[in-house]
């Protein structure tokens, strides 16, 4: 049998850098002659990407926090079942810029959606297709709302949002990645984008590509 893939997710605020991260990654894994499948939330596929237009055009926000989170899981469902299971079954490395835990910290940490219901919800959308690294990209959320109003595109449902609202996103991923220290690694992406980049391929080599130790002792 194949052996199942690997799955990279990028994590963290607006103006982060996840997509180019993403883009970046996946570029330095093909170079070393991996298979790599890119993709990204809400999208992905096409189901979930009309779902996509509905959540960041801001349609969905007048029904609540509960009513996205459940939009989130439909084009989760399909987004798994279409692409990323099957990437993986075929062995291959899945980078995906942002994934569940996006809806844990936007919709749950912030929105107050009750954590049974997202866990609910995570089990019949993602069941085992589960992210082996998370990347929680990190800068202050001055710089990030910098840079998203910078990419000239106007502002989507959620970076909208006021300074206090980015604030609390910001502090429930890095909580998030303290509760879970052997899946997520943060990773400050104020920097030079070449040396976020470097750092991003240091860690992927260390805690998914490293020759177990004793290896061929």
């Amino acid at each position: 049998m194949t052996p199942r893939g690997r799955f990279i997710t990028f994590e963290g605020g607006e103006g982060t850098g996840k997509s180019t991260q993403a883009r970046r990654l996946a570029a330095h894994l093909r170079a070393q002659g991996r298979d790599v499948v890119e993709t990204r939330e809400p999208g992905g596929s096409p189901g979930a990407e009309a779902v996509r237009h509905v959540l960041l055009s801001g349609a969905a926000k007048p029904l609540g926090p509960q009513a996205e989170a459940l939009l989130f899981a439909a084009a989760r469902a399909d987004h798994v079942d279409q692409l990323i299971r099957p990437a993986l079954t075929a062995g291959k490395l899945v980078v995906c810029d942002r994934f569940y835990d996006s809806t844990r910290v936007y919709q749950g940490a912030v929105g107050d959606v009750p954590l049974d219901l997202l866990d609910t919800l995570e089990q019949v959308a993602a069941d085992d297709a589960r992210p082996d690294l998370t990347l929680i990209l990190d800068v202050p959320v001055t710089v990030g709302l910098e840079r998203a109003a910078g990419r000239g595109a106007g502002a989507d449902r959620f970076e909208a949002e006021d300074a206090a609202y980015h604030e609390r996103v910001r502090a429930a991923f890095l909580a998030l990645a303290d509760e879970a220290p052997e899946r997520c690694a943060v990773v400050d992406a104020s920097g030079d984008a070449d040396m976020v980049a470097a750092e991003i391929a240091r860690i992927v080599e260390a805690r998914l590509f490293a020759p177990a130790e004793g290896a061929g002792a």
